[in-house]
């Protein structure tokens, strides 16, 4: 194993074990034993949990920004676009389930202990919202996009957090049909005169 392969099989563990565990609950042994590599090798290649907490957060980010360069193409309007955002919740249902939303667990973890990572954290959120704004600019919400970017936003994380509480996959599909009638709503609002 190569020393890049290692660091990236090092920062893949230390992410999933951050989103089950939490950030403050994964050990470095932990990481290492997902790994399956000596304390020494470990420490090669980060000295530090804060280390390995920035490379995961920076892992994250270019994996949410590849994510939502995909539906840029995929989507064939604005509002497919903004669809798919609202489909991720079924898509990654077992894990939000399981331990919650990735992006909320880590932001709201990194916030109640004050850490010096979580406006880096919070950069994940701030990748969807500019993203959402966008979308609702293009369907002509120009004036309101930002605000319907953060209730969306703010759906979606309510949605994961009950979620994971009540561990209720048919309340997240009944909720995914409550949010894409919302969307449905906006579009009729901005739909011209006829």
């Amino acid at each position: 194993m190569n020393s890049k392969s290692t660091r990236d099989e090092i920062v893949a563990a230390a992410d999933k074990l951050f989103h089950q565990n939490g950030y403050a609950n994964t050990s470095f042994a932990a990481i290492a034993e997902a790994v399956q590599i000596s304390r020494g090798n470990f420490y090669y290649h980060f000295r530090t949990k804060d280390e390995i907490l920035d490379a995961v957060i920076g892992l994250r980010l270019g994996h949410t920004q590849e994510m939502l360069a995909r539906w840029e193409s995929e989507g064939k309007t604005p509002a497919d676009r903004i669809d798919r955002f609202i489909q991720m919740l079924v898509d990654h249902r077992a894990g939000i389930q399981a331990h919650g939303c990735p992006v909320g667990t880590l932001c709201t973890e990194l916030a109640k202990l004050d850490h010096a990572s979580q406006k880096d954290a919070n950069r994940l959120f701030t990748l969807f919202r500019s993203w959402l704004r966008r979308q609702f600019e293009l369907l002509g919400r120009k004036s309101d996009a930002d605000r319907l970017a953060m209730h969306l936003l703010a759906l979606s994380q309510g949605v994961a957090t009950l979620a994971h509480a009540f561990h209720d996959e048919k309340f997240i599909r009944q909720e995914v049909q409550h949010m894409r009638a919302w969307l449905a709503a906006c579009l009729d609002e901005t739909a011209p005169p006829g």
